[in-house]
């Protein structure tokens, strides 16, 4: 692998999302390469990032994407939904034979990727990192810190202390893609297997840290982490809770996209995520606070990917962030820069 070489393929680049990690890119020393489905609004990206080369490819044009990956070191996929984008940018990435990265919330794109790609990507020895995001990859990193090297734990609750959600458009497409896959079920990981089921959801209380404090949450408002934990973990139940506040607001049709409110970008929006492992009768506990769960991304993935160049994982084929990289490395890093403050 090419360490020197420090050209990024961002698919995707001109959403919301992605603009943060071509600007996070830019920050971390590294050369962003715009690619995506609509050329007119990667070169409206592109002039405000002078220098930036454009390589448009749509998703079933495999030549288009061998075009946008060549050269570069390593591929950030930032285009949902990604039960349509993963795969083809999978396949992109393993002719390439570079290092592909994904910020899926998705749990079925998920699911996918783990499925399709796992044999393939470790006879390669490649690295395919999928859910390389706020949801799957944070709460991952943070329940491998706790767990500091087992990999073992009865049940693991994670908590999303979310101040609202102005999702996305991108968000509300990959939701609604998600819930076609499903046919309308409910999902959850419970006796270490994923179930779908049709019960009503259920709220309970959850005592995040100050200043959040005691909130009502949705119990089993299942995010990407019921794929990134189990699978590297043995865990018999993984369970993600939200705050009612943000599941009205992602629930609402008529809530606005987020809204910048710094110079940055970001939202206004505030986080915490709570992690609590239960394990040998024991409950151990981590909780990373911050901005904007879009923002946050950005340096999540940038971080993965200058290890992936580095050299600094762990394993190779389809892998998640707590299985790759050094979970407690991971968010000291990431606590040292100031984008996230974690507690343990």
């Amino acid at each position: 692998m090419n360490t020197n070489n420090h050209q990024i393929t961002v698919y995707g680049a001109y959403g919301h999302t992605g603009r943060f990690v071509v600007a996070e890119l830019r920050d971390r020393g590294f050369t962003p390469v715009l690619s995506g489905r609509d050329e007119d609004r990667l070169r409206a990206l592109a002039a405000a990032h002078p220098g930036t080369e454009v390589r448009p490819a749509t998703i079933d044009d495999p030549a288009a994407l061998d075009r946008a990956l060549a050269g570069a070191a390593a591929v950030i996929n930032c285009a949902g939904p990604f039960a349509t984008t993963a795969g083809p940018v999978v396949e992109a990435a393993l002719r390439a034979g570079i290092p592909y990265l994904d910020v899926a919330a998705e749990i079925e794109a998920n699911l996918d990727t783990f499925a399709h790609f796992a044999d393939r990507a470790r006879a390669a020895g490649a690295i395919v990192v999928p859910a390389m995001a706020f949801y799957g990859g944070l709460g991952d990193l943070l329940a491998g810190a706790v767990l500091d090297g087992a990999t073992r734990a009865d049940e693991v609750h994670i908590g999303y202390g979310l101040s609202s959600w102005h999702p996305t458009a991108g968000t509300r497409a990959a939701g609604a893609v998600s819930s076609q896959r499903r046919d309308g079920r409910r999902l959850r990981y419970r006796d270490g297997r994923l179930q779908y089921h049709d019960a009503e959801p259920a709220t309970t209380t959850w005592d995040f840290p100050a200043p959040l404090g005691p909130r009502t949450v949705i119990a089993e408002f299942t995010m990407a982490d019921v794929v990134t934990l189990p699978s590297h973990l043995d865990v018999g139940e993984v369970c993600t809770y939200m705050t009612t506040e943000a599941a009205r607001d992602i629930a609402a049709p008529d809530t606005p996209a987020p809204a910048a409110v710094d110079a940055r970008g970001r939202s206004g929006q505030t986080f915490a995520v709570d992690v609590r492992v239960h394990a040998g009768g024991t409950q151990r506990r981590a909780v990373a606070r911050g901005q904007d769960i879009y923002a946050v991304t950005a340096p999540l993935v940038v971080e993965a990917v200058r290890r992936v160049l580095d050299g600094e994982t762990r394993t190779v084929g389809v892998a998640s962030a707590g299985e790759i990289f050094d979970p407690a490395d991971f968010l000291r890093a990431l606590s040292a820069r100031g984008v996230l403050d974690v507690t343990r």
